[in-house]
């Protein structure tokens, strides 16, 4: 369920049996040895002086077959290493060469977003993923804001990918000039949920021009019909800035808030107090005598 697998489609295992205590038992053993045993493989491997790169061990239920996962750059002559696993180990080993992203998948960890890495958490499959998905996100190519724990891009790069190119299709190319009476103007960078494009005029760059898709695709086709318009600013958008609000919340902005009251005025506040009470009764007394 949490892998969202149809359990309904093969390749589903065939069950013999209900596992007993003495299999349960044999299979917690096998796992609490995996950290350990994976250690002392990963000496062995020194030992040999081969290119490769021990992930992870994945033992059987039974404890008598044990699966090595490693990432090599290159192809690794390792039987003698079978044979080493095999006779230190008194068990039947496999050998499953992995890429970087299944190794970040075994091993996890925490991604830049705070939780944990969709790879070893939920994701079944992982797909390639193109700089090309940067580039219609309108993402710097910086690699180490985009690459992930793996060394490659991103796989959350892929989540929203099919949104931005939908919404793409309705902008004009990027890479037609727009052309009026006072000169050139070439696109800059986009907003895509706005909608809206900027340019910069050749003879003025310090100045952005910010053009909706409708007024943009209106001067393509004016270009188009050998027209120019005599200045861009007849089709720029002003855009409205939001102005930051502030509020004053619980007395934030008082700095004596934490000061220590003085203690003189809390023994005047007493005094007065004290004599008020000793004027009221000194009253009440008055006027049981005169009654």
């Amino acid at each position: 369920k949490r892998k969202n697998r149809d359990i309904e489609k093969p390749p589903i295992k065939k069950l013999y049996r209900i596992a007993s205590e003495n299999d349960l038992e044999k299979w917690k053993n096998a796992v609490a040895n995996e950290d350990e045993i994976l250690v002392k493989a990963k000496r062995i491997i020194e030992d040999y002086k081969l290119e490769m790169k021990l992930t992870d061990v994945e033992f059987q239920g039974d404890n008598s077959k044990a699966t090595f996962y490693y990432t090599a750059e290159k192809r690794v002559d390792f039987r003698e290493l079978i044979r080493e696993y095999s006779q230190k180990f008194g068990i039947r080993v496999e050998m499953r060469q992995i890429g970087v992203r299944q190794e970040a998948a075994k091993i996890g960890g925490i991604g830049s977003c705070g939780r944990e890495l969709c790879c070893s958490t939920w994701m079944t499959d992982l797909p390639s993923v193109s700089t090309n998905a940067a580039r219609y996100q309108q993402l710097s190519i910086n690699p180490q804001k985009i690459s992930g724990q793996c060394g490659r891009l991103k796989c959350c790069l892929n989540f929203e990918l099919d949104g931005y190119t939908e919404a793409l299709k309705d902008f004009p190319s990027t890479k037609v000039q727009l052309k009026s009476k006072e000169g050139n103007a070439k696109f800059v960078k986009l907003d895509v949920f706005k909608g809206i494009l900027f340019y910069f005029n050749a003879d003025s760059p310090g100045n952005l021009l910010e053009l909706t898709t409708e007024n943009v695709n209106k001067i393509i086709e004016l270009n188009k019909k050998g027209e120019f318009p005599i200045d861009f600013k007849d089709y720029t958008v002003e855009l409205e800035q939001k102005k930051a609000s502030f509020e004053n919340a619980m007395n934030q902005d008082n700095i004596s808030r934490f000061d220590k009251k003085n203690k003189t005025h809390k023994r005047e506040d007493r005094r007065n107090k004290y004599k008020n009470n000793r004027e009221k009764t000194r009253g009440k007394k008055r006027n049981n005598e005169i009654k």
